[in-house]
């Protein structure tokens, strides 16, 4: 088993790993047409390429005598790259229950670290049982809950870090932000990474149950935009985010 970088040439065996693990995790209590939808927007050529190409991202493939077994696929996010945050580990169906999930989380927290993370996150949809009992499994300790939307449901998505980390009711402090004469919330433990800076969520309220948008890190603006395919764009500076997650493509 060898564990590597992704490559340009990788692009259809991580997209249909993806599309098979999907199915398998979460069409119980999404639907194939949100899965399949999901699929095709997050791993098509391009996305994929932007990937493997950034310094903010990392993708890493399990590689076995039978084939690509598995992915992982993470973000650097926070102030000098500080949070490694895991977005999906991708086992293919075939593979599970034999160690292959283990090993490729070992060798991404390694990775992480290496490149300058001093801090794990992990996220899951609360639905997926077997995800969030796989983060505990190894070590990781859930710190708190966000709510995304999937369509037009909202659900409640789990966030893990290494159990050597406290719980830090930090996390999703709210901070209050006046924006052009505006007060919002912002919750800088809630981040996606940006072009040029992490995307903040924001809320109407100080306790984080009306969510406003997202709150630029950047240019501290709020004047954003998304598209139909759940990127968003700063119309005051420019940083860009492409759809990764749930949240993130408002399926």
């Amino acid at each position: 088993m060898e564990i590597r970088e992704a490559t340009a040439d990788d692009a259809d065996v991580v997209r249909s790993i993806a599309h098979r693990s999907l199915r398998s995790s979460y069409t119980d209590f999404l639907g194939e047409e949100t899965v399949e939808t999901a699929v095709d927007r997050w791993y098509d050529d391009d996305a994929i390429a932007s990937m493997i190409e950034s310094e903010h991202a990392l993708l890493l493939l399990v590689e076995t005598d039978d084939g690509v077994a598995a992915f992982s696929q993470s973000e650097f996010i926070g102030d000098g790259h500080n949070v490694g945050q895991i977005l999906w580990l991708h086992v293919d169906p075939d593979h599970r229950g034999g160690g292959t999930g283990v090993r490729l989380l070992t060798r991404t927290r390694e990775k992480l670290f290496e490149t300058g993370a001093d801090e794990i996150r992990g996220v899951v949809l609360a639905e997926n049982e077997l995800g969030n009992e796989f983060y505990e499994n190894q070590g990781f300790e859930r710190i708190g809950t966000r709510e995304i939307e999937v369509g037009d449901e909202t659900h409640t998505e789990n966030v893990y870090v290494e159990s050597s980390l406290e719980p830090d009711e930090e996390w999703r402090a709210l901070e209050s932000v006046t924006v052009e004469d505006e007060t919002i919330f912002v919750s800088y433990g809630e981040a996606a990474r940006g072009s040029k800076a992490p995307f903040y969520t924001a809320y109407r309220d100080e306790d984080g149950t009306q969510r406003y948008g997202w709150f630029c890190g950047n240019c501290d603006s709020l004047d954003n935009a998304m598209d139909a395919m759940g990127r968003i764009e700063c119309n005051a500076c420019g940083n860009r985010r492409k759809a990764t997650r749930w949240d993130a493509s408002y399926l």
